[in-house]
């Protein structure tokens, strides 16, 4: 990607309301004219088969979701994940959301839980928690 990434205001509003609210668990980001611009296609309190299901099969993008489970102590958890769905036949796309999902690594400090998903199952809710917990 030749030119530098940077997040629009609806997406900069949508990782703010994810961060700071309890109404949004999810947000999904996808790349917008001009080039490098990140843009939330997705914001929503979705549940984990309602994520799955918004991810598209043909195209990338990028996911900032609050994980909510129980530990094998019974205490509720909450982590962020931030997920680069790159399915194969979005292999064009490859680049530039590789260089968005490393700009996000680095926006995002909070979210330690990071991943690359190529199919749904590697999306599987124990699997997350797995790497959550």
């Amino acid at each position: 990607m030749s030119s530098p990434i940077r997040l629009s205001e609806d997406c900069l509003d949508a990782l703010h309301h994810l961060r700071e609210t309890r109404e949004v668990n999810t947000v999904i980001l996808r790349f917008a004219d001009p080039p490098g611009l990140l843009t939330a296609e997705v914001e929503g309190n979705l549940t984990h088969e309602e994520l799955v299901a918004a991810l598209p099969a043909a195209e990338a993008r990028l996911v900032v979701h609050e994980l909510s489970f129980a530990t094998a102590e019974g205490a509720r958890r909450h982590e962020h994940l931030l997920v680069l769905w790159m399915p194969p036949d979005a292999g064009g796309q490859e680049e530039t959301y590789t260089a968005g999902y490393a700009f996000l690594k680095e926006h995002l400090a909070e979210v330690h839980v990071h991943l690359t998903a190529r199919r749904a199952d590697q999306l599987e809710y124990r699997r997350l928690v797995a790497l959550a917990g």
